[in-house]
């Protein structure tokens, strides 16, 4: 008797997620609700100019958060445009997950120089050579000042600053370029009391290879502080210029 109970309830309890399973089975995913957001802000270790909140604001602001939206209502092509006008933001891909949510895939836009001209201008140049606003928080890069103007900034200076970041030796020493009149750069580093001259933009390999040299077989030797300008404006040479006593 206690046999054939249990063997009853066996079978209700197949029957029962037989209807369940057939349920959620037949249930079109368009018709689900969307459950939540999974935001992925990429770089955000070393660069927080855009938070998950931020964006939550942005969305609802704009009364554009799926949360609780039909899957097959939502706009992943409208969100995307969206977000991708707001001038922090290099690029976003939005698209719907398996656990009835949609996915957010945002980059930031990566600055890797600071102009603060003498006309007052005051921004960055990103990584793709383009002018970026000042955003709330600030980023570890080389400051710009002097005569600068946003074309020379992007066209000439943009290089500059390419080349500061694919050398870690210099992004790090480097800790300002100044811009005179005569559109010729000075270097201030952070290390050693002297300035660095290098005339012209271009020629940015040999000129930095040949201050390597000095610095190794130069300042090593005689000391950081004994002269007060590095000039590394002409080819096959450097000209130093010895500190006042």
């Amino acid at each position: 008797m206690i046999k054939k109970i249990l063997i009853l309830l066996f079978l209700l309890l197949i029957t029962a997620y037989l209807i369940v399973a057939v349920t959620a089975f037949n249930t079109k995913p368009a018709d689900q609700v969307c459950k939540g957001m999974e935001l992925i802000i990429k770089d955000s270790i070393d660069h927080g100019f855009i938070s998950q909140k931020g964006i939550l604001r942005l969305l609802n602001g704009k009364k554009l958060s799926p949360v609780g939206k039909k899957m097959g209502d939502i706009n992943t092509r409208l969100l995307e445009e969206e977000l991708s006008q707001h001038p922090l933001i290099e690029n976003v891909e939005c698209y719907r997950t398996p656990g009835c949510k949609i996915g957010i895939e945002v980059t930031q836009r990566l600055p890797i120089l600071r102009v603060m001209a003498n006309n007052g201008d005051n921004y960055y140049i990103d990584n793709k050579g383009k002018i970026m606003p000042i955003p709330n928080s600030s980023a570890h890069v080389a400051v710009v000042t002097g005569y600068v103007d946003r074309d020379f900034a992007v066209k000439e200076l943009y290089t500059l600053g390419v080349f500061l970041q694919a050398h870690p030796l210099w992004d790090a020493q480097i800790e300002q370029i100044n811009v005179t009149q005569a559109k010729e750069l000075e270097l201030v580093p952070r290390v050693g009391e002297h300035i660095i001259f290098l005339g012209k933009p271009g020629n940015y390999e040999e000129k930095f290879e040949k201050l390597k040299t000095f610095y190794e077989k130069g300042l090593n030797q005689v000391g950081w502080n004994k002269y007060s300008r590095i000039s590394l404006e002409f080819n096959n040479q450097i000209i130093c210029t010895k500190k006042e006593k």
